[in-house]
């Protein structure tokens, strides 16, 4: 655990436009299966070249095979009913002055409709490909099981899956059966990723889930349960686990620090490494770091995906400097807040920006821990 780099990367990078414009092609039935998938294969060979010309040591394949990076789930399941990328897309975004604020509608026909039945693993091609491509440690992403409370509504779902529960506990077994597909191929590097989590600090979100059956305190509690579950009985693998407050087309769904988050999740979630947003005062302070278990790695989301904002490694050693106020300097690590591709809508920068960002991140690294 210890002994990974303090430079990590959180997931998602932004697709090239060749990449988009296949997926179209392959939509239209313009070009085959086949065709769209060397296209696929050429841009993730691109993304982990500019990660280790970055200096990045932690690469993944940018979820370039993804169209959210949730979407593994429902695209290799059966049940999960008709679906677009508007189901990972809804709610009521907040942007700056440059992108506006977004609101996008559930959409009504979102619902599971039948019982979970696996027709091909989720992530396994992602990780041998990746595997194959480079000598460094391959990361694979994983969402947390609860993230797609979203999929099941008691107006569609009820024949199928009479509670949430039950739904979820059949949403964890399959990821479960994925962590193990995965440790079986040789990945020792695995993120679970739970931007749901500080939703529930919104009362708007607090109320959408408690529709589902759950308080929001149950939510939290039973959530971190669920991700215990899949984590646990694999020595050797190294589990992070990811919380953001929301990341589509530069935008955010919520707000506030990790105060009450530190008891419910921060402390009962048996991850090694934690990746915290902290990219501007949304986040809050460093403060809540003090209550961190000291057995855990932090890696702090400092450098912004939401915009081409330049930081320097400079700027961001004075930043890990104070978070190292509150919890040990060499149990931290540096990262960008975010995926900059969490859909293929991506966010509001180029790619080569993209590239000096994660140049920033190893740079910051070696200035920072050698």
């Amino acid at each position: 655990m210890t002994g990974l780099p303090h430079a990590d990367v959180v997931g998602s990078l932004l697709r090239p436009p060749e990449l988009l414009t296949a997926r179209q092609d392959l939509d239209a039935g313009r070009i085959t299966p086949a065709g769209f998938k060397r296209i696929e294969d050429a841009a993730v060979d691109q993304v982990v070249f500019a990660q280790e010309e970055a200096g990045l040591e932690v690469l993944t394949d940018g979820e370039l095979r993804r169209l959210s990076f949730q979407s593994q789930m429902p695209e290799a399941v059966e049940g999960f009913g008709e679906f677009d990328l508007d189901a990972f897309l809804w709610g009521d975004w907040k942007g700056d002055e440059q992108v506006g604020d977004l609101r996008r509608e559930r959409p009504s026909t979102l619902g599971v409709t039948g019982t979970l039945r696996r027709k091909r693993h989720l992530s396994a091609e992602e990780f041998t490909y990746l595997r194959g491509r480079t000598s460094r440690l391959p990361k694979v992403t994983l969402p947390s099981p609860s993230l797609f409370a979203n999929f099941w509504s008691p107006a569609t779902s009820a024949d199928a899956y009479p509670t949430l529960d039950a739904f979820l506990a059949d949403v964890a077994k399959i990821i479960r059966e994925e962590i193990e597909e995965l440790v079986r191929l040789g990945a020792t590097y695995i993120q679970l990723d739970a931007p749901h989590y500080p939703l529930v600090l919104d009362p708007a979100w607090a109320a959408f889930y408690e529709s589902r059956g759950w308080t929001a305190e149950d939510w939290v509690a039973q959530g971190v349960e669920l991700d215990n579950a899949v984590m646990d009985g694999f020595p050797g693998v190294t589990f992070a686990f990811h919380l953001c407050k929301g990341n589509q087309g530069s935008r955010w769904l919520a707000e506030g620090g990790y105060d009450r988050l530190v008891g419910p999740v921060l402390r009962r979630v048996n991850a090694q490494r934690l990746m915290l947003e902290y990219d501007d005062e949304r986040s809050g302070s460093f403060e809540p770091l003090r209550s961190v278990p000291n057995d855990r790695i932090v890696v702090l989301g400092l450098v912004t995906t939401k915009s081409p904002r330049p930081e320097t490694p400079e700027g961001l050693a004075e930043r890990i400097a104070d978070a190292a106020r509150h919890f040990p300097r060499e149990q931290l690590g540096v990262s960008p807040q975010c995926g900059f591709g969490t859909s293929i809508v991506g966010n509001s920068l180029s790619i080569a920006e993209q590239n000096a960002k994660l140049r920033v991140v190893a740079e910051t690294a070696r200035l920072v821990w050698g």
